[in-house]
């Protein structure tokens, strides 16, 4: 049973290579962030499991990728890379996905996006960098209502954060759920109650779209966006508009329809954005949690 990394650019190569034990199936490693669709199926030739971290999979191409019977994808969004049904149905290929290596990270991220927001840290950063001495007027989040649009790991680990900083937390969640000091309410009551609305959704047939047009326009007047899970659970033109109306004074964004974020793009023109290059998850304490975690997928598949 072999294995190919097949986008193990941006230094993953060398993280895996100092995890692996000797007695791991082997691993060809493409040390390369970009990989062309008609390469994949002479990249996968002869092996049995492809471990993807950003790489996208139509079933088209997996169908020439003979031999290949799983994937094990870096992280929890493989659907925005590959159909993970259509690859199981017409491919016979099985799609693993790694949770919880991120949640700490990704958690940290929302929330030091939600402060830059609430102070203004972005505008005023790059008005100085132009030689400008710009005040903003800041909000203090202190007391104020976080609601959390889903909640799995990523948001418990918000919750946290956010209860220590003083704040009222609530949730809503598509299943019933509990969680000490959190309050689970409503859809509609998260949106109308909330200073600052956090989404932490997997992104499927269900979620996406969820934040529409009329649901952002039952947002609280001057509230806060922070998304860090995936940017089609947003109507993106919907938002952009909300931004430039004023109904919403700020959006912390790591996550986009689109990525790269294109050039021109309108969260580039609007001054209450705060942008991210879907970098929640980058950190090198999750990065470790990752790998090991490919590599436990590759012993259990090699082992059968």
């Amino acid at each position: 049973m072999r294995a190919c990394f097949i986008d193990a650019g941006d230094g993953l190569a060398d993280v895996l290579t100092r995890l692996r034990r000797a007695d791991d199936p082997p691993i060809t490693l493409n040390d390369a962030a970009d990989v062309a669709h008609d390469a994949l199926p002479g990249l996968l030739a002869g092996h049995e499991i492809a471990i993807i971290d950003h790489t996208t999979l139509p079933t088209d191409v997996a169908k020439r990728c003979a031999g290949l019977k799983h994937v094990v994808f870096l992280g929890t969004g493989a659907r925005s890379y590959m159909n993970p049904e259509e690859l199981a149905a017409e491919c016979g290929i099985e799609v693993h996905i790694i949770k919880g290596y991120g949640d700490t990270a990704v958690a940290e991220m929302a929330f030091a996006l939600m402060w830059a927001a609430a102070k203004g840290l972005a505008r005023m950063d790059g008005a100085m960098r132009r030689g400008e001495w710009l005040r903003t007027e800041g909000v203090e989040l202190t007391g104020k209502t976080v609601g959390l649009l889903g909640f799995g790991g990523i948001a418990a680990d918000m919750a946290r954060l956010c209860q220590g900083a003083g704040m009222r937390v609530i949730a809503w969640n598509r299943t019933p759920k509990s969680h000490p000091g959190v309050t689970f309410v409503p859809l509609e009551t998260l949106l109308a109650e909330s200073k600052v609305l956090s989404i932490h959704l997997l992104l499927n047939d269900d979620t996406q779209g969820l934040l529409s047009r009329a649901r952002l326009a039952a947002m609280q007047p001057g509230a806060i966006l922070i998304n860090t899970a995936r940017g089609a659970v947003v109507d993106e033109a919907a938002l952009a508009e909300a931004l430039e109306s004023g109904h919403l004074s700020h959006a912390g964004l790591d996550v986009f329809g689109v990525e790269p974020l294109p050039a021109g793009h309108p969260f580039t023109q609007l001054p209450n954005t705060t942008l991210a290059a879907h970098s929640g998850f980058r950190t090198a304490e999750a990065t470790d949690k990752l790998l090991l975690a490919a590599l436990d997928h590759c012993r259990r598949i090699a082992a059968g």
